[in-house]
């Protein structure tokens, strides 16, 4: 629905049998902030950089977001896990911050709109050594800053 954040919900029942399903929908301005988009997290697979189907499903809200404020900016920032030298991850981060621009754009962006940055591991979302398997999977995620163009700021 126009102006409000995709969800989705399973629904039991054969092709014969009509259901009524009430579906909880988020409006949109509630995942804006002042400094970036909020949208459920974007995780990547151990050492992937490809977007996942439950990723698109989230960068979907983002464009909607984008589209209802035309000039709205945004910087996509990927992060990775400790796992791997400096180097590698930092070089991993910038192509999971360039696939998450690539899929923004393929979905009708302006690429004028969404620009992208790998952080490597240097802005971990938690501080770990060693990490479980569970906190390494927080740490691999992208995140979406508003550049310019918030609704909240106008």
């Amino acid at each position: 629905m126009d102006g409000y954040e995709s969800n989705k919900v399973t629904v039991e029942g054969t092709n014969e049998e009509e259901v009524a399903v009430e579906v909880p929908l988020t409006p949109i301005e509630e995942i804006i902030t002042p400094i970036e988009v909020v949208l459920n997290p974007i995780y990547f697979e151990f050492d992937k950089s490809n977007i996942t189907a439950k990723a698109a499903f989230e960068l979907d809200n983002l464009v909607q977001v984008m589209n209802k404020y035309p000039d709205m900016v945004i910087e996509a920032t990927s992060h990775t896990d400790f796992r791997g030298s400096d180097r590698y991850n930092q070089g991993l981060s910038e192509r999971r911050a360039q696939t998450t621009r690539q899929y923004i754009i393929s979905k009708g962006i302006d690429a004028s709109r969404i620009s992208a940055s790998g952080k490597g591991e240097s802005q971990p979302a938690v501080d770990c050594n060693p990490c479980s398997k569970e906190q390494h999977q927080l740490n691999r995620r992208s995140q979406f800053l508003i550049v310019s163009g918030n609704p909240k700021n106008m």
